[in-house]
């Protein structure tokens, strides 16, 4: 008895040390991506790529912005979605130019929500945001993961402008 009890408090100890050591590690990708899952997984890997795009502007990295909308631009074809998702993508995708990027991506911003607010949220939450600045003074919104605010459409400049507007989940 005594050698099942030790054996079980080995096993729950290395367990607890593993998963705690698995988590630190996690951290970053917490961060950028929350527990979020859709019933069809392609557009969940496209909703991965559209977060990437998001991320890129943020940090104003057109190059970057660029290359992941490239990969948005698939995805979505793979997803089988809308045309007007996937034109916006490629249309993102085939410039170089920050300001158009982040003028193109409202439009690519709408698409997603819309795709997204389809019922296809299996679990997790998503955060719908908006920047009443964007756009010259227009507004714009955007897709997150995370309710704190993280401009896409000016970058460091006014990385806190903005609010969220709805909860999807």
């Amino acid at each position: 008895m005594k050698t099942k009890m030790m054996m079980l408090i080995l096993v729950l100890g290395s367990w607890g040390a593993f998963a705690q050591h698995d988590h630190a590690g996690h951290e970053q990708k917490k961060t950028d991506q929350a527990m979020v899952m859709f019933k069809d997984p392609k557009l969940g890997k496209a909703y991965e790529h559209y977060i990437h795009v998001k991320n890129s502007l943020v940090a104003s990295d057109n190059e970057e912005a660029k290359a992941s909308a490239i990969e948005l631009s698939q995805a979505l074809r793979n997803a089988k979605v809308s045309t007007a998702s996937i034109e916006a993508a490629t249309k993102l995708a085939n410039t170089s130019d920050l300001d158009e990027q982040r003028k193109l991506f409202s439009t690519l911003s709408n698409e997603m929500a819309t795709l997204v607010k389809d019922g296809k949220l299996s679990m997790g939450m998503l955060y719908l945001e908006y920047c009443p600045m964007a756009n010259n003074n227009s507004g714009a919104y955007w897709l997150s993961n995370e309710k704190e605010i993280k401009n896409p459409y000016f970058g460091d400049k006014m990385l806190k402008c903005g609010s969220v507007k709805e909860m999807i989940h």
